[in-house]
């Protein structure tokens, strides 16, 4: 196992609260900079600038997973990581046709940049990608893995668009096998006050909506590899429960 720095929850120029000067290539540009080892691009509802990140990624030495900031349709965020960007591409196509029909207003919201591995706009996205989707949290495990997705609900400490503050507790029955905190410093309490979490990992991530708001290289996981499919595996593999 070798350890890898990481920050594996950023916002792009596509979030419409995302910093337009955050495109591809300034994201993986400071990621670079920072020296961390593996990122994750995900946009809310929306993996459009993944492939152009990934692209870029390469060039620099830096592995970028294809993802997704997820809402549900109790407006819970779930970070969602895939195995290549193919997966990525077809669950975006399958959550663009269940988020609210509500245009985007840039002056209120932001832009919606697509951008490609030149960091060009070639595009913008017109449907607000805030909105809540009509995906329950209960049914994100199991939609996932039609598209070999990894679940992760974000910031589960933050009291807003959170597992705990929207719903007030983890459901019965889940099956995530990771989970993100905003700050690690909350981790026992929500392990004592929701047991479930105990059985998972966690890591901790920036959500950056802003390159300078990246992560240092501060977080560590250790994995076999660099590689996506290796990442993924450590954040799931429970048999041995880590902070990562």
């Amino acid at each position: 196992m070798i350890p890898l720095h990481y920050d594996l929850h950023l916002h792009s120029c596509l979030s419409p609260c995302g910093d337009n000067e955050s495109t591809p290539g300034n994201i993986v540009g400071m990621a670079f900079i920072k020296q961390l080892d593996v990122i994750a691009l995900t946009d809310h509802n929306t993996c459009k600038n993944c492939k152009a990140a990934m692209a870029i990624g390469e060039q620099y030495g830096v592995t970028v997973i294809p993802g997704m900031e997820l809402t549900t349709a109790e407006e819970v965020h779930v970070v969602c990581l895939f195995h290549n960007l193919e997966d990525a591409m077809a669950f975006d196509a399958y959550v663009e046709k269940r988020i609210l029909p509500i245009p985007n207003n840039p002056k209120a919201f932001g832009d919606q940049f697509i951008c490609d591995e030149n960091d060009e706009v070639v595009g913008t996205f017109p449907t607000l990608l805030i909105s809540a989707t009509d995906i329950s949290f209960d049914k994100v495990d199991s939609v996932l893995k039609e598209f070999n997705g990894v679940m992760i609900p974000a910031h589960i400490d933050k009291n807003s668009f959170s597992l705990t503050s929207n719903l007030g507790f983890v459901p019965p029955g889940s099956t995530f096998k990771c989970f993100e905190l905003a700050d690690m410093s909350n981790l026992h309490r929500l392990q004592n006050e929701n047991p479930y979490l105990k059985t998972c990992n966690v890591i901790t991530d920036s959500d950056a909506h802003y390159i300078e708001k990246i992560n240092e290289a501060v977080n560590t996981l250790y994995a076999r590899s660099n590689t996506i499919d290796d990442v993924l595996n450590a954040l799931t593999d429970n048999s041995t429960l880590k902070s990562v």
